[in-house]
Order: structure tokens, then C-alpha cells, then sequence
């Protein structure tokens, strides 16, 4: 039985989130503060965070930021009642792996849940743990990026993408592709999300970002993985 944890002030939705979650087979508790849902991960094990963005204290921000400071990669959807690019960016970028803008419905919530407990199963039959790519190490296990004795951290959402592309190197992925493997969501998206982590993945990656040689983007359709694209040509 897969454990959540509901960061969520708001005790009416609270209890209707938990009583749906529930009904659908999960087990979860209930954290009312950022402080409070931070002690709760601090000594208990869950599977996934749901976090709202608005709470009384710490947002929801700052505790995605703390939890990824401290090493917990938990997979967290991040609940906003603010859904402009430059907030589900902020989200992104604090460590979220997907976001839901209130309101939403109940079924899009149950699909997005279901998909980040799914997301890696995909995973099972993939033998490497560590991969280099441009003079730079990425270890999936352990969730780092080492690059000439520097470690950047990676969110296990970047991890999971980045390693789906790298397992299908050279072939074209279609962002609705990208949205069922990797995210587990079936439903009509909004694949601004991938270009986000795209853009992140760059950062790690590339000499050059905004020409890059490794994560290409393929107009219209997604992107494609290149681990060796030989000398750049002039």
C-alpha cells in the first residue's frame, strides 16, 4: 500500500482529498503547516507528497527547496491556486515533479497520483546506474550530477526523464510520449512542463545551452537524446 502525505491548510479539501486517496487504496496522513509536513517526512517513510503552495508558515516552495536540501527526493505534486508559467516554474525549479492548479478535478488529481507512484516502473529492466555524458557522470541511483569534482544534485523527476531519454538514444520522443512514461499521466497535459525540465537538463549538460548537442529540441514534435553528436560543426 503506497503512503501519502497531504501538506494541505485547508482542512475541508483535506479531508475530501484523504477520503478519495483512500477510497482508491492509499494510505494517508494528514500535515496542516510546511513545518509540520517537514517533521512528518523527517521521521516517517511515504511514497508521495502532495503539497499545497499557499500554507500558513513556509510555503509549499520552501519546503520542496528544504526536502531537496536535505537529500529527499520524495516525488511531490505540488497543488497551486496560481498556475502562470513563472509559478509552475518556481515549483519546478524548488524540486516539484509535477503541479495540479486549483481547481482541479478529482479524476485529474487521482490520474496524477496514480502516474508519479507508477512512473518507475519502467525503470526495472534498465542495468545502468550511472551514465557519462559530455565529461560529466550522471548517477541515477543516487541522484547526482559530477562534473569535474562538483556534485548538483538532481530531482528524481530530471533523473527519470533524463534516463528515459538516454535509454533511447538517438530516437525521437514525442513530449506525449514523454508525459505516459515518464510522468504516468494519460490525460490531456500541459507539455509547457517538459520544456521546463528540459531547460534545467541543459543547464546540467551542455557547454552551451542555448545550442545545445545533447538534448534536442524536434519542432513539433518532442525531443531526441544524443549521447555522442561527434565535433560541433562551424
Amino acid at each position: 500500500m503506497s503512503r501519502i502525505l497531504l501538506v494541505e491548510d485547508e482542512q475541508h479539501l483535506a479531508e475530501g482529498l484523504k477520503f478519495n486517496l483512500e477510497a482508491e487504496g492509499y494510505e494517508v496522513d494528514i500535515a496542516e503547516t510546511g513545518e509540520a509536513g517537514l517533521d512528518r517526512l523527517a521521521a516517517d517513510r511515504f511514497d508521495l507528497l502532495v503539497l499545497d503552495v499557499m500554507l500558513p508558515g513556509i510555503n509549499g516552495f520552501d519546503v520542496a527547496s528544504r526536502l531537496r536540501a536535505m537529500g529527499n527526493f520524495i516525488p511531490t505534486l505540488m497543488l497551486t491556486a496560481r498556475g502562470q508559467a513563472q509559478d509552475v516554474l518556481k515549483g519546478f525549479e524548488s524540486g516539484a515533479d509535477d503541479y495540479l492548479a486549483k481547481p482541479f478535478e478529482l479524476a485529474i488529481l487521482l490520474a496524477r497520483v496514480g502516474g508519479l507512484l507508477r512512473r518507475r516502473e519502467w525503470l526495472a529492466p534498465v542495468s545502468r546506474n550511472v551514465i557519462e555524458v559530455n565529461g560529466r557522470a550522471i548517477d541515477f541511483e543516487n541522484l547526482e550530477l559530477r562534473d569535474n569534482g562538483k556534485t548538483t544534485p538532481l530531482t528524481r523527476m530530471e533523473a527519470d526523464l533524463l534516463r528515459y531519454l538516454a535509454d533511447h538514444d538517438g530516437q525521437t520522443i514525442s513530449r506525449k510520449t514523454l508525459l505516459d512514461e515518464v510522468w504516468g499521466v494519460h490525460e490531456d497535459t500541459d507539455t509547457r512542463a517538459i520544456d521546463n525540465f528540459i531547460v534545467r537538463l541543459r543547464r546540467y549538460l551542455e557547454d552551451e545551452p542555448a545550442r545545445p548537442r545533447h538534448l534536442l529540441t524536434v519542432r513539433g514534435i518532442g525531443y531526441r537524446f544524443v549521447a555522442d553528436p561527434g565535433p560541433r560543426r562551424q
